[in-house]
């Protein structure tokens, strides 16, 4: 066991949990942060897809030691009440039919849309490649990113 002070959605949490540990499990099962979701554990679906100092990153193969100083933002940091643009989006398009993999997808969006703000169809795919969507909500996924105004 390690103890391990993480800044998340702007505060600071301390953990003490063997340095292996996933980010994911951390954040679920140490803080009660269930907002990411855990799909494969392979990092191949993006259901537990969070920002590490604004990136997107996959918090089911990132141990806990290897955050250090950095910050991480979930869902649960866009907006208190869901009003993040992006979440807004998501709403007026329809966009989740199940919802198991919307937290992983918006985050996705969340960092693509920081980076660019006007992405083309060919960039939100690629950016979005690695967000499985068994319900294949895929093309509303799209409409809802290219209508967000940042």
């Amino acid at each position: 066991m390690a103890s391990y002070n993480l800044k998340i959605n702007g505060k600071t949490n301390k953990v003490d949990v063997d340095p292996s540990t996933p980010l994911l499990w951390v954040l679920r099962d140490s803080l009660n942060m269930v907002g990411t979701k855990f799909g494969c554990g392979m990092a191949q679906c993006g259901a537990c897809t969070i920002h590490l100092d604004g990136n997107a990153v996959r918090s089911c193969v990132l141990p806990v030691s290897a955050i250090g100083k950095q910050d991480v933002t979930t869902i649960e940091g866009l907006s208190e009440k869901g009003e993040h643009p992006v979440q807004k989006a998501w709403l007026e398009h329809d966009v989740a039919q199940c919802g198991y993999c919307q937290t992983g997808q918006i985050m996705t969006a969340t960092a693509l849309l920081k980076k660019n703000p006007n992405p083309t169809d060919a960039e939100i795919d690629a950016a979005m490649s690695g967000n499985i969507c068994r319900c294949g909500t895929y093309l509303r996924i799209k409409e809802a990113i290219k209508s967000v105004k940042q």
